[in-house]
């Protein structure tokens, strides 16, 4: 604390929007030092705070996990933005498919009708459509977009066995 506020230090960490702690980059460091230290020396995690100045032991665990995440988020940032270039182009070739004009073909031949003009298809056109959805679904998924699907029941199961009676059962 120092001498012209009251407010412990560990509070005085970076809020967002929601007034939730976030991580400045003393603490990504910090954090990085510490997992170091931490995977060289084995000490506790009570060795880790006093040394490094956390809170407590349980924030000095909370700090090593999250080196750990920020190791791994590198590669997974650049799998998921491979990922979605890749979905990207196959979203640009349905497209394509679906601005397509699509005749319909019999035994080789185009079909004409009574006017002399070929005949639209539309199922090129509409499984185009259905390939785009499941492409843009893949989409949302790799980038976390979906709420999960909240399912709630109430009630009960009444089983009826037909063709027993229930005097036999016992």
């Amino acid at each position: 604390m120092t001498a012209n506020d009251d407010t412990p230090d560990h509070l005085k960490r970076p809020r967002d929007g929601r007034n939730r702690f976030v991580r400045s980059m003393d603490n990504v460091r910090r954090d990085a030092e510490a997992a170091a230290y931490w995977a060289e020396h084995h000490c506790t995690y009570q060795e880790i705070a006093d040394r490094f100045g956390y809170y407590d032991r349980a924030q000095a665990w909370r700090g090593i996990q999250a080196a750990k995440q920020d190791v791994a988020l590198p590669a997974v940032t650049k799998l998921r933005q491979t990922e979605a270039e890749q979905l990207d182009a196959l979203y640009l070739m349905a497209l394509e498919i679906i601005e397509r004009n699509h005749v319909v073909v019999s035994h080789g031949r185009i079909v004409y009708g009574d006017d002399g003009q070929p005949l639209q298809d539309d199922g090129p056109r509409l499984q185009a459509i259905q390939t785009a959805l499941r492409i843009r679904d893949q989409y949302q998924n790799l980038h976390g977009l979906k709420q999960p699907a909240k399912v709630e029941h109430s009630g009960g199961v009444k089983f009826e066995i037909v063709g027993v009676d229930p005097q036999d059962l016992v």
